[in-house]
Parts: structure tokens; C-alpha cells; sequence
């Protein structure tokens, strides 16, 4: 009765496609209805009632299973239990962190019921539940329509969107208030911020884009254990120059990960409908931090819109399209011999004779990189014969779908999901197109070909600036006489080695050791000297040896820099109480203790470590990265910092620039002092390569 029901319900509202609403459709079922409320579902068979949720009476979504062996929607039984507190069947005592994600063979089941598109007036194609949201974003005539509708509605001209920069009116903020109508009021725009991905040229002759697409978009994480990690990085808040919170990084293998939904450059706007547009860094944490559910509204670009859209019914023009698109966005990479160049990405369409046909890919994760690479090609399969894909390549994404943080099974279920048509855009190393077209070279030759290590200096002393406005640091020095045989009670992490090229840095100080007595040493400092031996510039390992050696002596000189900020209270409040509690737990805690964000931010130039990130393009397109920060008379000097990375152009195909990077200089002039009016040219001016001298801290962990 209850697939009768939703059948009724689905029909009417498909047989009104007129009066469909983009922004009330849900982007999954593909049905109109609140973001809080069930997906909706037109069933094609009769539902076994072992899979019927006994709180809605409809197939279950998202299954959980309680203690005392029932099995719910996870929407259902965590709106329940907000009121309750006891199973609805046999009113046990349960609480939703005590319940657990059902059985992969009962999700199996549930994805292979069959359903029908929910535009059935245009569009009757019937598939498994699993194949409806791939369906909705790569086929349906509807469903795409009303997208391009509401494109065309809400995304400002170019002419708009420069009108409002020249007004001091930043085209981020603009979207983002474009896009969340429930969200009205929002945060004035920073002052100060420019945007190089929005830049469009005038040459005639350059294939033009128009503004940028974002979409608004709720994302729900349930944590099984209360302490489970995220498994993302972020940057930003209100008392930095980003303003919005940022992610940066996903975390392999994460909870986040595992989602494949987050990705990096995504504004997190809310979380459980508290707003993070106004917060600080240290209070965002805490939001992220709270236990079990999490629903986060983001805002996640979608790249550049083509003026000039070829239609999904001629495949031979869609085609040529592609190759394009993949000649401008990386012919300079094949022919340079930088050392920075990280390969060729190439668009590649595959064409199967009939839906189920297998495309002959066996895709891997490596241990050492993260997303999807091709393993091999089985012989005689569609893609060893049409020839375009390789061993090794990296998958980017395909149709449509980012997989630069996927997993080979997510790739496999857009592939089985998708239709005749099945577009890959991968990513080529200079190794492997060297390996192939000389395949008689030794093993030790091509190993002497791998990347190199990415190259890091000290920052110079043309680059050298004051921190952003709120962030400071001081100096301390510890002077003790001691046992010789007695510890200083400290664990450190960082060193010139390890990612980011960190200081050596306090992880923990144990209360075992003379430092917890005397009290001047904290957690998160950073160590400068241990008796007049300089640590700024060792390895892990040289760092450790060094503090053995000196901890030996009777008397010891400490000296570390300590960082501030404006808001190191409710930093304290908000975030080191949480570290401080977990870091009591387990040894494995301590070490893997790293600060917030925004304690790099306050450390002096001196300290940094730079490293150049060269990008190449063959048109006058964007490079496709916004900016905020420059020269102010209300704010000073402010460094600038990367603030959004667009898909599908030259910085999100290198990957190696990250949303809170800063750019201390380009083409080795240096930033500081300059302001929107004198980077923009200088940005502009580039046409073909573009050289950024960068400053990268890792983002808070969540």
C-alpha cells in the first residue's frame, strides 16, 4: 500500500512538469519536496515488507539498524529519536549513536529496486534506485531543462558581475547570495577581494565562457563513534582574510571520502542551521565538532558554463568539443619539460554498443596519492581497443563526477550507471607518455624519470610582511637547571621534511617533565633553540637528536615563538579544550596533535617556507582561482590568499594550489604592497604560463 501511495503522489506531481521549482527539487530523487523530508520514489515492483521502514511505511533509505534488531531510514530514526528515546517497535531504550549503517547486501537490495524517472511525462526510462540520481544529472531531458532555467535566471551576465567589482562588490558573496534565498541576510562583502577566475578575455578568437555556475547544496555526515574524525581540512572564518569557511584538503579514505560528495574549494555556509558566515575559525571547529549528524549547507562551484553548448544529440559534435577543451587546457603541459609540470589531461569519450556493455578498466587506489588510477586495460575490452586510455592514468572524473578524492567502487557505479556515453577525463604523467613511446628503456631509466620532489625555500627577504591584521606572535624563553637524566616532558611533530615543510612544533607537554612545572611552555608552540643550537631549519628525525643531546646537560635554554590571534580566547574556549581533553586518551593522540590553521597565520615571514607552482594554459581563459586580501587604507595590508579554485580550468587540473594558500609573489615580484589595481594587470598579462611563489599551511583538521 505504501508503494501504491508514493506512486499516486509521484504521478501527479510529474504530469505538472510545468509548474516544476529548480530550487525546490530535490537533486537526488529529483522530486519536489523540503530539504528535511524523505526522498520520494516511483516504484515499479511490489516491495518486500522486510525492506519497508516501519516510521514512513516506505522503502528504506539509508537503513540503520538498532541494537534491539530493527531497521529504519536514517532520517526517520534520527527525527525520531530528537523526541524519543526508545525504539518505535518494541520501545527499547536506544540512542541513534548505539545504531549502525545496515548490512552491505541489504543496501545492495534496497539500490537495485527499480523506479522510474519521476519526469515521466518526457521521460519513461525505468532503472535501479541507485541509477536515478546519475540518471536525473546526465540524462534527463527535465531534469536538465529546468537546471539550464534556472542558470540563466540566477547567474549575473559577465557585464553584472564587473559592474559590481567596480562598485567594491565581491561576485562570491553575490553568488552565494543569488544562490540561498533562505539566507538573505548575509555578511558584507570583504573589501578587497578580486577574482582571476572570473577574468573573460575580449580576443574575438578565444572560445569565451560565461559566469560561473554554484550550486547550494545540504550534505548529511553521521558519525558512527561520537569521536570519529570528518575527514576534511578547512580554512578561513571571519578572523581571517578568507571570511567564509573553506575546505581545503578531503582526507583519504574518511568518513568525508567515503561520502564522495565534499570537495575541495566548497564554502561551508551552515551546519545543523547554524549559520558559519560571521564565526571565527576556532568557534567553526567547534560547530564541526559536535557529535553524531551534521547537516552541512555548501556552496559548491561547478566550473565555467559555455556560451556556445553543443547538444547531447549529436555525439561526433560533442566529441570534437571535447577534444577542445582537453587541447587548451593541457597542450602547453605535453610539450614543457618543467619540472613542475604534473602531466596532460585528456577528455576521452567511450561509446558502448548497449547500456550493459563492460568497458574492460580495472581501476586501484594507490598507498601513496589519493583518487582512482587505471590499472589496466583487458584485452579485447572497449577501452584497450578504441586506445586513448593508459595504465597509470588518473581518473578525474567521469560524466561529470569528481574523482579526484573518489574510490575506485564510487567510479565503478557512475560506469555502471551511465548510459552508451561514458566520458573520462583523466590525468597523463609526463612518465608514462615517455614510457610509451619508448618502451625499451631500463627499469632504472624510468625510475629516474618520476616526479621530483617539490622544491622549498626559505621566504626572501623582498617577500618578507607583517601577519594579517589580528595575528601576532612573541617570543619565550625557559631557562632550567635539572637531573641530567630527567626529561623536559615534551613531544614535538613538524621538521623541514614533512608536508608543508612545518616548523618543529610542541605536540604535548606531559606533566612528568620540568617544562609542565614551570608552566611557560604550551602545547602548539614552535621551537626556535635548545641551547643556542638553531632548530628552525632541521628534519623530524635532526630535531629529535638535537633535544636528546642538549636535554643530557644540567642546565637548558628553551627559546620558541608563541602565536596569537585576536580571538586566542575563545580559540582556547572553543577548540584547545576538545585537544586538550583528547590528548589524554592515547600516546598515538598526542603525536597526531597538529594546530589550527590559524596559528600558522600569526607566525613571522622568516619562518616561512616558500615553493613555486607554475600553471600553463594555451588561451586567454581564465586560470581559475579567486583572491582575496591586498593593500586597504580601513584594513592595512592584508597578504593575499586563495579563496576559491574553479573545476576545469589550469589550477584545478594542477592541483597543487589550495584553497588559504598565500601568494607571496608572481613571477617572482614580489605582493606585498600591492593592491587589487596592481595584481589584477599583472595576473592578466600572463597568456600562456604564470609562475605563483606560494605559502601553504594545512588546513584544521575536523
Amino acid at each position: 500500500m505504501a508503494t501504491i501511495e508514493t506512486k499516486a503522489a509521484t504521478s501527479s506531481s510529474s504530469s505538472n512538469a510545468a509548474g516544476l521549482s529548480w530550487a525546490r527539487l530535490c537533486k537526488e530523487c529529483g522530486q519536489q519536496h523540503d530539504g528535511m523530508d524523505s526522498h520520494l520514489y516511483e516504484y515499479q515492483d511490489e516491495v518486500d515488507d522486510e525492506l519497508i521502514c516501519h516510521i514512513c511505511l516506505q522503502p528504506l533509505l539509508k537503513p540503520m539498524d538498532t541494537p534491539c534488531g530493527h531497521t529504519y531510514c536514517f532520517h526517520c530514526l534520527s527525527n525520531f529519536l530528537k523526541e524519543q528515546d526508545f525504539c518505535p517497535v518494541d520501545r527499547q531504550r536506544i540512542q541513534l549513536h548505539q545504531c549502525r549503517q545496515s548490512t552491505l547486501l541489504v543496501r545492495n537490495l534496497l539500490d537495485k529496486l527499480t523506479v522510474m524517472c519521476p519526469h515521466s511525462d518526457e521521460c519513461q526510462l525505468q532503472m535501479q534506485r541507485c541509477e536515478l540520481q546519475p540518471h536525473l544529472h546526465n540524462r534527463c531531458p527535465v531534469f536538465r531543462r529546468l537546471r539550464e532555467e534556472a542558470e540563466k535566471r540566477k547567474r549575473p551576465s559577465w557585464n553584472e558581475i564587473k559592474g559590481r567589482k567596480s562598485e567594491g562588490e565581491a561576485p562570491s558573496d553575490a553568488k552565494h547570495s543569488a544562490s540561498l534565498s533562505r539566507n538573505p541576510t548575509r555578511d558584507q562583502p570583504e573589501p578587497g577581494m578580486i577574482n582571476p577566475a572570473y577574468e573573460e578575455s575580449e580576443d574575438d578568437n578565444t572560445p569565451l565562457r560565461s559566469s560561473l555556475v554554484a550550486e547550494a547544496n545540504m550534505v548529511e555526515l553521521f558519525r558512527e563513534e561520537p569521536e570519529e574524525e570528518l575527514g576534511f581540512r578547512i580554512v578561513g572564518g571571519k578572523d581571517t582574510p578568507l571570511g567564509n569557511i573553506v575546505i581545503q584538503e578531503i582526507v583519504r579514505d574518511s568518513l568525508a571520502a567515503r561520502d564522495g560528495r565534499l570537495a575541495p574549494g566548497d564554502h561551508i555556509l551552515e551546519v545543523n542551521d547554524i549559520s558559519l558566515a560571521s564565526v571565527p575559525h576556532a568557534r567553526a571547529i567547534a560547530v564541526l565538532r559536535q557529535p553524531s549528524l551534521l547537516r552541512l549547507t555548501v556552496m559548491q562551484e561547478k566550473g565555467f558554463k559555455p556560451r556556445d553548448q553543443r547538444s547531447d544529440h549529436h555525439p561526433s559534435s560533442s566529441t570534437t568539443s571535447t577534444t577542445t577543451i582537453a587541447q587548451s587546457s593541457s597542450s602547453s603541459h605535453g610539450n614543457t619539460t618543467s619540472s613542475h609540470n604534473p602531466g596532460t589531461v585528456l577528455q576521452v569519450t567511450l561509446m558502448k554498443s548497449q547500456r550493459s556493455e563492460p568497458l574492460g578498466i580495472k581501476l586501484i587506489r594507490k598507498s601513496d596519492e589519493s583518487g582512482v588510477f587505471i590499472l589496466d586495460l583487458l584485452p579485447g575490452g572497449l577501452a584497450a581497443e578504441d586506445g586513448k586510455l593508459s595504465n597509470n592514468d588518473k581518473v578525474l572524473a567521469i560524466n561529470g563526477h569528481d574523482l579526484r578524492h573518489g574510490t575506485p567502487e564510487s567510479a565503478a557505479q557512475i560506469i555502471q550507471g551511465s548510459e552508451v556515453r561514458v566520458n573520462f577525463v583523466v590525468m597523463r604523467s609526463a612518465e608514462t607518455q615517455e614510457e610509451g613511446s619508448s618502451s625499451g628503456r631500463e627499469q632504472n631509466g624510468r625510475a629516474a624519470r618520476r616526479n621530483p620532489e617539490p622544491q622549498y625555500f626559505s621566504r626572501r627577504s623582498t617577500y618578507m610582511k607583517d601577519p594579517p591584521g589580528g595575528f601576532s606572535s612573541q617570543e619565550k624563553t625557559v631557562s632550567l637547571k635539572k637531573e641530567p637524566r630527567l626529561s623536559l616532558g615534551i613531544t614535538i611533530a613538524g621538521g623541514r621534511d614533512c608536508r608543508s615543510r612545518l616548523p618543529v612544533y610542541i605536540t604535548s607537554v606531559q606533566p612528568v617533565g620540568c617544562l609542565h612545572r614551570d608552566g611557560t611552555i604550551k602545547r602548539g608552540d614552535v621551537l626556535l633553540s635548545i641551547n643556542g643550537v638553531d632548530l628552525t631549519q632541521l628534519t623530524y628525525n635532526e630535531a629529535v637528536s638535537v633535544l636528546k643531546a642538549q636535554t643530557a646537560q644540567s642546565q637548558v635554554v628553551l627559546r620558541v615563538i608563541q602565536t596569537l590571534s585576536d580571538d586566542s580566547e575563545e580559540e582556547n574556549n572553543a577548540a584547545n579544550k576538545d585537544e586538550l581533553d583528547s590528548g589524554d586518551d592515547t600516546r598515538d593522540d598526542t603525536l597526531n596533535w597538529t594546530p589550527l590553521w590559524t596559528r600558522w597565520l600569526g607566525l613571522p615571514s622568516h619562518m616561512h617556507w616558500c615553493r613555486d607552482i607554475v600553471l600553463h594554459k594555451t588561451n586567454n581563459d581564465s586560470w581559475g582561482f579567486s583572491i582575496v586580501g591586498g593593500y586597504e587604507e580601513s584594513h592595512g595590508q592584508q597578504p593575499f590568499f586563495i579563496k576559491t579554485i574553479v573545476p576545469g580550468t589550469p589550477a584545478h587540473f594542477d592541483g597543487r594550489l589550495k584553497c588559504g594558500d598565500e601568494i607571496v609573489a608572481v613571477n617572482g615580484a614580489t605582493t606585498v604592497g600591492m593592491n587589487n589595481s596592481s595584481l589584477i594587470p599583472m595576473l592578466k598579462l600572463q597568456k600562456n604560463k604564470v609562475t605563483l611563489t606560494v605559502v601553504s599551511w594545512p588546513g584544521s583538521l575536523v
